[in-house]
């Protein structure tokens, strides 16, 4: 519209026509930069959330004006107290009282008697043991090295002039079979420095100075080498698990970044990934960590070219060629539904109300996990699940949608609510998935409970130094992260195949090492005594 006051026009009528019309584009242009300005200020509450807030998606019920001090919590208990809850029809009874410590642990007995001439009665009469009084401590002796020397006896006839072209003129024992060959490493050292890096999350730098400390040189560039060596002899091992995965029929996976500084034509800054497939049988758990420098969906059809099942991934578009493979079914993850509407709730603020759109859908997603919950409690049959979830978990789902559907149209879409809900649509088809079967899960979250020890990890030794090293550190997280998934003590589970695995020759002995062909109880850490 031309407002110059030249050509205004002379009749009042129009010119309170441009007057009302210049009120409601000023009208439509405060409402515009307020809705922006809402949508900034979520933003930037969300950010300083993921920052500095609580990382659990729980949302709290305890109103942050209640929040309490440092000086009025309670009395602290005693640390070494486990509180052990009895349940009895009526009400909840709380037994106190310390864990006993554990049966297979060694004991010395240190028996501790008054004088003898205490043991003398004032009458005269020599005091009878009538019985004793046992408590039990903890002691702990810290690492301890030895040097196990192999000595190779050697044997010859001195009583003949032997020639050699009958044989050798002297025996001696064959050496025996190494994980690394001509190495100062035992099976028991190797299990040691793996399990300190990868499960306790101890860089090879701070190992190198635990070694210093008891007086042995043990350098982080040997303690590296040692890593990639024994990758190396474990690829067997990985090979028959990832066979072992992909003939299963459902699988988890996830990703997540991990830092290289030495990958060929990058910049030590670029970002590679670490992806993890993970079997969902629940009676032989699999997991398997593969390096890339690229989050490119080409890793993942990869991985799984010829599986046949069920995969469930979150929302990242690198996996949309999942719904495209006529034998896959692929799920979604309702986690990751969950998580963006608890977002919204963590950035409204303290005075939020409780009756928003973000509590209706977390409503009805807490219905549905309640479900869940009441199967996993009775530990009820997949066959059951599947009838649960036929007959109460499908109408929720249908009346969730709805709901989506209705609130889509009066929501902006660049909202943290719009995304929600546009994110719950995109992914409807991928979240009912679940429905058709009882083995299958509601969310992804063995997968990313599967990656978190690598991400644990990650924060303490930040970067990998080549992409060798990358590759030696996915497969050693494989075989420990199976190996506590099927029950075993990771230290004790890695000595045994390192000893084991130098001697295996047929497909029959490479598979005897597998988790689930082992059990946990054969493989108990036997105590050293070095008489100190």
């Amino acid at each position: 519209m031309n407002s110059t006051p030249a050509i205004l026009p002379d009749n009042p009528q129009e010119l309170k026509a441009i007057i009302l019309q210049l009120q409601q584009n000023l009208i439509d242009t405060k409402a515009y930069y307020e809705r922006e300005m809402g949508i900034l200020i979520e933003q930037i509450r969300l950010l300083r959330q993921q920052m500095f807030g609580r990382k659990s998606d729980k949302i709290s019920s305890v109103s942050p004006d209640t929040q309490k001090t440092i000086f009025d919590m309670p009395e602290p208990e005693d640390p070494e107290e486990e509180v052990e809850e009895i349940v009895i029809p009526e009400h909840t009874r709380k037994k106190r009282g310390r864990r006993s410590l554990p049966k297979e642990l060694p004991r010395e007995e240190v028996i501790h008697d008054i004088p003898e001439e205490e043991k003398v009665c004032s009458c005269g009469c020599i005091k009878k043991r009538i019985g004793e009084e046992v408590s039990e401590q903890l002691d702990i002796i810290p690492a301890q090295v030895r040097v196990i020397r192999h000595i190779r006896l050697k044997y010859a006839c001195t009583n003949c002039q032997c020639d050699n072209s009958e044989g050798p003129a002297v025996d001696i024992a064959p050496v025996e079979p190494q994980i690394i060959p001509k190495s100062i490493a035992t099976p028991g050292l190797l299990a040691y420095i793996l399990v300190s890096k990868f499960v306790d999350h101890l860089p090879f730098y701070r190992q190198e100075g635990q070694f210093r400390r008891i007086g042995v040189e043990i350098s982080r560039a040997t303690m590296c080498r040692w890593a990639m060596k024994v990758a190396e002899a474990c690829q067997v091992l990985l090979n028959l698990l990832q066979d072992e995965l992909l003939s299963g029929f459902y699988v988890h996976a996830d990703e997540t970044t991990v830092q290289v500084l030495n990958e060929p034509g990058r910049s030590p800054t670029t970002k590679s990934y670490m992806w993890v497939f993970r079997r969902g049988d629940p009676q032989r758990p699999i997991l398997i960590f593969k390096y890339d420098e690229t989050r490119s969906s080409d890793v993942a059809s990869t991985f799984l070219r010829g599986f046949k099942g069920y995969v469930q991934t979150d929302g990242y578009v690198g996996y949309d060629f999942l719904d495209h493979w006529s034998d896959v079914r692929h799920l979604g993850c309702m986690a990751h539904a969950r998580r963006k509407f608890s977002d919204i709730i963590k950035v409204q603020g303290k005075k939020r109300k409780k009756t928003g759109s973000a509590d209706v859908a977390l409503s009805y997603i807490g219905k549905l996990y309640a479900l869940e919950k009441e199967a996993r409690q009775k530990e009820w049959s997949p066959q059951r699940i599947y009838e649960m979830r036929q007959e109460r978990a499908k109408p929720i789902m249908e009346q969730f949608h709805a709901w989506l559907e209705k609130r889509a149209q009066q929501t902006v879409p660049k909202s943290l609510l719009g995304k929600a809900i546009s994110y719950c649509l995109s992914q409807w088809d991928r979240l009912t998935v679940y429905l058709e079967d009882g083995h299958l899960s509601i969310d992804n979250n063995a997968a990313e409970n599967a990656i978190r020890p690598f991400v644990l990890g990650r924060k303490n030794w930040l970067f990998a130094g080549t992409p060798e090293g990358a590759e030696a550190s996915a497969l050693l997280y494989s075989l420990i992260e199976t190996a506590k998934a099927n029950g075993h003590e990771p230290y004790s589970y890695l000595r045994h195949i390192f000893e084991k695995l130098p001697y295996a020759t047929t497909l029959e002995e490479y598979e005897a090492l597998l988790p689930w062909n082992i059990d946990p109880k054969k493989l108990a850490i036997k105590v050293i005594d070095t008489g100190l």
